[in-house]
């Protein structure tokens, strides 16, 4: 996969966005950036739209910003010269397409039938749109798709929300999903720029799912350990499973033998997509993490390089 489709799909939701005004761009931007979503895909619909991008490349280079309704190759020149990282269109055109091949721009061309991905195929592409996603079969319709061809990967656009967006991102064989519910025409229109932030922050949570798995709790021995750990199955009625490294009360505590990682011990999250999760954490917050925790070859868990109150923090996939 390009590395720009690999950006894209570490971020999981690209916001689609119509600017009327030039002068939007920029606390558009700043915005969607806040939210936690550093990317983009700005509609060829208005007049607007190249300098747009020009401004939110310009202003901020790490977001991943491309121009949607691509139509031509006239289109895809004005783009790339504004800054433009990834072209996204409508249908699956194969002079525009071709002409993104040629200059080495990534483009996902809207696909919506077999036909279509036999078209993306013979192309040479490994990554297609595929719109408008829910009028067209939603993800029943990609599933269906993607059987006979294993090798093609989708994003699809249209009639995704906060509702639905998880849905499509737990099918593997979709990279990211597009969707202008957090970036909404009357809302940019406005100027409503903290809305926004709110609803990009929003939509990244609803994707990311974080939430408490357990607690581990640093003791000197298996003694205090075993203590422990039966003092709060008897207080809150929880089963106590013994493990080699110590003892669950529950799922929520884990009581240690000894003194692990962490000053008092360590605090697990869980969620739905850990590498989206890194990947935000690192970019959008700054954070440092150790080497992660692999489980067939893919990332299981993995430790905050900072403790959290004596606590260390790792995250866990669901």
């Amino acid at each position: 996969m390009n590395a720009v489709l690999e950006q894209i799909s570490k971020i999981g939701i690209v916001p689609v966005v119509k600017i009327d005004r030039a002068e939007d761009a920029l606390p558009l931007a700043k915005a969607l950036c806040a939210g936690g979503l550093p990317c983009a895909e700005v509609t060829f619909r208005t007049d607007a739209a190249a300098e747009a991008i020009g401004i939110m490349t310009k202003n901020f280079p790490h977001m991943c910003v491309g121009a949607g309704t691509v139509l031509n190759p006239e289109q895809v020149d004005a783009a790339v010269a504004a800054g433009a990282k990834f072209i996204v269109s409508p249908g699956l055109n194969p002079r525009t397409v071709k002409y993104c091949i040629e200059k080495n721009v990534p483009i996902t061309p809207g696909t919506s039938s077999p036909s279509d991905i036999e078209q993306a195929i013979e192309l040479g592409l490994d990554v297609v749109k595929f719109f408008p996603a829910e009028q067209s079969g939603g993800l029943a319709k990609i599933k269906a798709m993607a059987a006979p061809y294993v090798n093609m990967k989708f994003m699809p656009t249209g009639g995704i929300n906060a509702k639905n967006l998880n849905s499509y991102l737990d099918f593997n064989k979709i990279i990211a999903c597009g969707g202008s519910w957090m970036v909404p025409g009357d809302l940019i229109n406005q100027g409503a720029w903290d809305k926004i932030e709110q609803l990009t922050r929003e939509a990244v949570g609803t994707m990311l799912g974080f939430e408490l798995a357990h607690i581990g709790v640093n003791t000197d021995s298996k003694e205090d350990a075993d203590k422990a750990a039966a003092r709060l199955c008897f207080l809150f009625g929880l089963p106590a499973k013994v493990g080699s490294g110590g003892t669950f009360a529950g799922t929520i505590v884990e009581v240690l033998n000894q003194h692990g990682r962490g000053t008092h011990g360590h605090i697990a999250i869980r969620t739905n997509y850990i590498e989206r999760a890194i990947n935000y954490m690192s970019t959008v917050l700054g954070v440092e993490f150790e080497e992660p925790m692999m489980k067939d070859g893919k990332c299981n868990a993995i430790y905050l390089k900072e403790e959290v109150g004596g606590f260390a923090v790792h995250l866990l996939q669901k």
